[in-house]
């Protein structure tokens, strides 16, 4: 079972603290599942962690976070080689790719030495669900703002493109990303910018933005584009996802 056409859900969000492990899938993760429509057996999530360089811990809380879920989790590692024989079909043999927050310059220059970037596009025309976090949702677009390079953001401008836009993470709870992205756009960086409130996801269907859904009350979604000389910020109102009993 596959989405019926493209799908990418990107993301600010998606974790929470659990009371007796570290991490939980949160509702956006459960619903980057609910778009695969896979039923009547455990989803299948394919975990990517290159953002923070692979890292075993993080692996770990991801594989318990899915078992709590009732999802099938393989963690997908390219440090210090790839972890599986047949990384295309691995890939085209999960319901959703989940792509771990980090560096996404190291992310995406990784990926490319690896063939990744070729066989995602490929996997999200198959209709499987591309989805992630921060670093795990910028890579989708042309690019957006970052602190791979070091604590004072800046752009990066060589993402995956298969969203032809820029992105804007974090957009309420790191005070330099709003007037990062803003001026991106005021110097046609990007000539359209979608941003996320922290909790909240924009559903793609193909290339094209579909909706946004929020796990948190009072957050948004944002369209920044000019309008002349002038830079303009359109506020989205998600649709609040029920919250995960575990």
């Amino acid at each position: 079972m596959t989405a019926p056409e493209p799908t990418i859900l990107a993301t600010s969000g998606g974790h929470r603290a659990g009371s007796r492990s570290r991490v939980l899938f949160d509702a956006l993760v459960h619903h980057a599942v609910d778009l695969s429509g896979a039923h009547g057996r455990r989803p299948r999530v394919l975990y990517l962690g290159t953002a923070v360089g692979d890292a075993e811990h993080v692996s770990a809380r991801m594989t318990e976070a899915a078992r709590v879920a009732g999802f099938d989790l393989t963690p997908l590692h390219l440090f210090p080689m790839p972890n599986v024989e047949d990384v295309e079909g691995t890939v085209l043999g999960h319901d959703v790719v989940w792509v771990m927050g980090g560096s996404v310059a190291n992310l995406l220059a990784v990926w490319r030495v690896h063939g990744l970037d070729a066989v995602l596009r490929r996997a999200w025309r198959a209709g499987v669900v591309l989805a992630g976090v921060s670093a795990g949702s910028i890579c989708w677009f042309e690019g957006g703002t970052t602190d791979s390079f070091g604590p004072e953001l800046r752009p990066v401008t060589d993402g995956l493109g298969l969203l032809p836009y820029g992105n804007g993470v974090h957009h309420d709870a790191d005070p330099g990303r709003r007037p990062l992205i803003h001026r991106l756009v005021s110097e046609g960086v990007f000539s359209t910018a979608h941003c996320t409130d922290d909790g909240v996801g924009l559903v793609y269907r193909g290339s094209e933005l579909s909706g946004a859904v929020t796990e948190l009350p009072g957050k948004a979604a944002y369209l920044v584009r000019r309008e002349g000389e002038r830079v303009v910020e359109e506020r989205i109102e998600p649709r609040r996802l029920p919250t995960p009993a575990y």
